[in-house]
């Protein structure tokens, strides 16, 4: 394994529903779980890398979903409050741990974040800061997976780590296919040709038409983030 990082900065996304407990009725976020993916953080921090966080809100509310019964952009705004919540809990977890942790929020909520611009974040992140991403985009019609992409493009981000709640991109829905087999390496191309939809393709366009690249793995063991950013080979390699 490398003794140092590949990375200088990466943008890491969190699954909202990685952090949530196995039970429903244990609330909306595992706490210990957070503080084991905080302790990772940690890890990377360590070795000098420059993190930043966005988390999505699967755990308490997913706007397509909602969006059956409600208008969609109200839906989706409820989905960008609720990823403000998620942060709020990420940023206690990495303060605890020993870290200083910012939350910048795309929607003015001055009381409980600083407000999103590219030029603040990237001094906090230059200044040794976790700066953690809440809001999404702030516009509905937009997945957090395309918020992360744009944030990563803004801040400079060397890559993107895409920590969900599946450990590969498939050849096939795993849920749906019991015969789907895992993708190790693939280019924006070919996920777009052959309609693979475990990552928003919104955010596969724009990752290719900013040849970014991008690492989707498995939440399911934090430890993983700390592989990736030290070059392991960890869940799907997406590339141009």
């Amino acid at each position: 394994m490398n003794k140092k990082p590949v990375y200088n900065r990466i943008l890491l996304k969190l699954s909202g529903e990685a952090l949530s407990p196995a039970s429903k009725c244990d609330g909306i976020l595992d706490f210990a779980f957070i503080d084991r993916v905080a302790a990772v953080i940690k890890q990377c921090h360590d070795v000098g890398v420059e993190i930043g966080v966005i988390v999505g809100a699967g755990n308490v509310w997913r706007g397509k979903a909602g969006a059956t019964q409600m208008e969609r952009a109200r839906a989706d705004h409820m989905g960008m409050l609720a990823t403000v919540m998620n942060s709020i809990a990420l940023q206690d977890s990495f303060i605890r741990a020993g870290m200083d942790a910012v939350v910048m929020s795309a929607v003015e909520m001055d009381a409980f974040a600083d407000h999103y611009n590219a030029r603040a974040a990237r001094k906090h992140l230059a200044d040794g800061k976790i700066v953690i991403f809440g809001g999404g985009m702030g516009s509905p019609y937009f997945s957090t997976d395309t918020a992360a992409v744009l944030r990563a493009a803004e801040i400079g981000a060397d890559a993107i780590l895409m920590a969900k709640n599946i450990d590969y991109l498939y050849d096939a829905d795993p849920r749906k296919n019991p015969d789907a087999k895992p993708i190790y390496d693939i280019t924006y191309a070919d996920i777009i040709a052959r309609d693979l939809r475990a990552f928003d393709m919104t955010a596969v366009l724009f990752c290719q038409e900013n040849d970014i690249q991008a690492y989707g793995f498995g939440l399911a063991a934090p430890e993983n983030i700390y592989r990736a950013v030290m070059g392991e080979p960890v869940g799907t390699k997406m590339h141009n």
